[in-house]
């Protein structure tokens, strides 16, 4: 990444310097004597000669060798500038789309459903960070009781996720009010793939045969197609990811720091 960035800016660099170059021949150079004036048809600027071209390369090589923290700063702004649209961009998602975001009717929800600040996670049943990011939840909606804490199901891990990953709805629809401790013990057990959810959601008392018709049900397929859309536009590449407020937050990042983003989006309210 550094040096496609050194190479690019050293090619800018070297256009910005041709260009300037190419002014200086065309117009006979900054305090250099004046020429009369040349007809309209040769008034264009003289082709820079392949010297000139090699020594103003020359030039700017000996100087990014000289100063190389320049190439550091450059590719410090560009990020800085990247993040900053990508912020914005998110920021007109999570306004376009806060329908489908905070409110889907497939998404699992735990904590208060009528809290006065609303965090979403895009989760994989198989994601080891997702499996460790469990008990932040579980402390955050302990701590606050005015969380509602969405659970949107992202199985982005292979087979085995996207298997597992259908019990999950399927339970959901079900038996909802049941769902918060389905996902607790599927996602802090071990591998998840379809052998394993149904077994938890056995566990919590639903009909095998009823499990397995809700399974076929072609609105998981859908709601899976919606959050991948979601994800997608919010630049959402791996899990667990966050939604707090107008922010999107990446990665396992802790209680503490959760709990600071949910403050801040609560304060926006107020």
């Amino acid at each position: 990444m550094g040096k496609a960035i050194a190479l690019g800016v050293t090619g800018a660099v070297i256009s910005v310097g041709m260009l300037g170059l190419g002014y200086l021949v065309g117009s006979g150079g900054a305090g250099l004597p004046e020429r009369s004036p040349a007809p309209a048809a040769a008034s264009q600027p003289l082709p820079v000669a392949t010297a000139d071209r090699g020594a103003v390369e020359a030039i700017v090589r000996d100087y990014l060798v000289a100063n190389p923290e320049i190439l550091l700063e450059v590719q410090q702004a560009l990020e800085i500038k990247q993040q900053e649209q990508q912020r914005v961009a998110q920021t007109e998602v999570i306004s376009g789309m806060s329908g489908q975001l905070f409110n889907a009717a497939h998404d699992g929800v735990v904590g208060n459903p009528e809290g006065d600040v609303t965090i979403v996670e895009f989760f994989d049943y198989n994601c080891g960070y997702c499996k460790r990011a469990l008990a932040d939840m579980e402390a955050l909606v302990a701590a606050d009781p005015q969380l509602r804490f969405v659970l949107k199901e992202l199985p982005i891990l292979g087979p085995d996720s996207q298997q597992a990953h259908i019990v999950s709805m399927a339970f959901r629809s079900l038996a909802p009010e049941k769902y918060g401790d389905f996902h607790r013990e599927l996602l802090g057990s071990g591998r998840a793939n379809e052998a394993t959810a149904i077994k938890v959601a056995l566990a919590q008392g639903v009909d095998e045969t009823q499990l397995r018709e809700a399974m076929k049900d072609p609105a998981i397929a859908k709601a899976f197609g919606e959050t991948y859309t979601l994800a997608n536009e919010l630049s959402i590449t791996g899990t667990p990811s966050y939604v707090v407020g107008n922010e999107v937050v990446f990665g396992a990042l802790g209680q503490e720091t959760l709990a600071e983003k949910i403050e801040a989006a609560r304060a926006l309210t107020n």
